[in-house]
């Protein structure tokens, strides 16, 4: 199995308003990806609860079958549409950790 975990910084000049909104785009967006991605086992965007001590807005936590999964998860049309449609216009930065357990 993979885990495939991405930390996000929301562009810094979205309002704090904006940040709530697209944070709950982004969730609703990834989050419903399960289910139509082959391979993709679990997801899920956290949102709420954030530190102070924090430097990132957004962690994605999921767990995906395989490499080969993670692979075609990246290129999947719906996660695609994710990324490219509320994903990346909104992010400033992008932390990724991908390890097989």
């Amino acid at each position: 199995m993979v885990k495939h975990i991405i930390l996000w910084k929301l562009r810094s000049e979205l309002s704090a308003a904006e940040k709530k909104e697209v944070a709950q785009a982004i969730k609703q967006g990834l989050e419903g990806l399960k289910g139509q991605v082959p391979g993709l086992m679990d997801i899920h965007v956290q949102i709420d609860g954030r530190l102070e001590s924090s430097n990132a807005d957004i962690m994605l936590d999921s767990t995906l079958e395989s490499p080969e999964a993670l692979k075609g998860y990246a290129v999947h049309p719906a996660h695609v549409a994710v990324a490219n449609g509320v994903v990346r216009p909104n992010t400033e930065l992008r932390t990724c950790l991908d390890y097989e357990f």
